[in-house]
């Protein structure tokens, strides 16, 4: 009698345990050792805020952000920032080339809400720093600054480097099976199992389109497009690739991490032939209404503590004295390792238009 009780609470204990919720993930990036908010905002020891700007960023309380970054990186970022200095951000998220027009449509109306604004693509970030969208601002904090990081005399700046590469599902693929290189996936097996976001996405997908055509060759895209299941956007393709509905794509490292922490099987692969990393800018929009909370995140980002969050979830930072992410237990190559192949300003203005185009041509894609 003794035997079939504990199996009745045995087998009881286990379907409770089923139908009970995943724990939840422990954050990617580590909380601040330190915070001082009583006169001036220090995190890490490191002045974020000086006591001026800082008693008008708490009269202000929040800030929003009008952002092309992925949802799910964006919302760890802001995680961080808000338990650092208790301002509260209102997020409007949408890929980079629905946010800039929704920013050309809202400024040129004279109704932006935005007090900052992150965006990729260079094109789209100098074209609103052409037109007004942004106002000049020189963050305390931004030392030991990579080149080329200060647009436009501070209307905007490079923020990080996402690192753009290819992953697969670790749930249907074996890792002794996995691909290795680009060229694998060129590979049979991988036919109708492949994925990729389509080149106008924004400024990562366009980044990629030309690491792949100057490092891998317009062939190379023609081969892998055959049977290629094309999504509308980076966030889209993970979670198809996460689903299952495709066994192997392109993907960012970040993203793929913070998947991984929610559980998903996926991971990524740094590749022999290389990476793609694709700059994200940051500026203060000429709209702003809370100006002084827009510059305390502005100073948070380029700080020592806000490089390192970005650093944590696996992100390239703008810092010369913050190291390449190391991820899931992969070191990334440092940001000026040969396989690591940013696609300059210039580069990705003057080779948009054409590799759209050509992009587009390959894959049978109409907008």
């Amino acid at each position: 009698m003794k035997s079939f009780v504990f199996a009745v609470v045995a087998a009881i204990t286990a379907a409770l345990a089923a139908c009970s919720p995943p724990p939840e993930a422990p954050p990617l990036a580590r909380p601040a050792e330190s915070i001082q908010r009583d006169h001036a905002l220090v995190v890490d020891g490191e002045q974020i805020a000086d006591p001026a700007l800082w008693a008008h960023a708490k009269d202000e309380g929040q800030l929003t952000l009008y952002s092309g970054y992925t949802q799910d990186s964006e919302a760890t970022v802001l995680d961080q920032f808000e338990s650092d200095t208790g301002l509260k951000v209102k997020l409007i998220r949408l890929t980079p080339n629905r946010l800039y027009e929704r920013i050309v449509a809202e400024f040129g109306a004279g109704k932006l809400p935005a007090d900052v604004i992150r965006i990729s693509d260079a094109g789209f970030v100098s074209g609103l720093s052409k037109r007004g969208v942004f106002q000049p601002y020189h963050p305390p904090t931004a030392t030991s600054l990579r080149d080329d990081v200060v647009f436009d005399g501070g209307n905007y700046y490079r923020t990080f480097d996402p690192i753009y590469t290819f992953g697969y599902n670790t749930a249907v693929v074996d890792a002794n099976e996995a691909p290795k290189t680009w060229k694998d996936l060129l590979s049979s097996r991988w036919h109708d199992k492949l994925g990729i976001a389509q080149a106008g996405a924004g400024g990562s997908a366009l980044a990629l389109t030309r690491f792949q055509r100057e490092v891998l060759g317009d062939g190379y895209l023609h081969e892998y497009s055959s049977g290629t299941r094309v999504f509308d956007s980076l966030g889209a393709e993970l979670d198809a690739l996460a689903r299952g509905e495709i066994y192997a794509g392109t993907v960012v490292v970040s993203s793929v991490n913070i998947a991984i922490n929610e559980n998903a099987p996926v991971t990524f692969v740094v590749p022999t032939e290389g990476v793609t990393a694709y700059d994200y800018y940051t500026g203060v929009a000429a709209t702003a209404k809370h100006t002084a909370a827009a510059r305390v995140f502005m100073n948070w980002n380029l700080s020592k503590r806000g490089q390192r969050v970005l650093h944590d979830i696996g992100e390239y930072s703008v810092r010369s004295d913050i190291p390449a992410p190391f991820v899931r237990g992969v070191q990334l190559p440092d940001f000026d390792d040969p396989r690591v192949h940013r696609i300059t300003p210039t580069q990705a203005i003057a080779n948009a238009a054409e590799d759209q185009k050509t992009w587009n041509g390959i894959f049978g894609y109409n907008e």
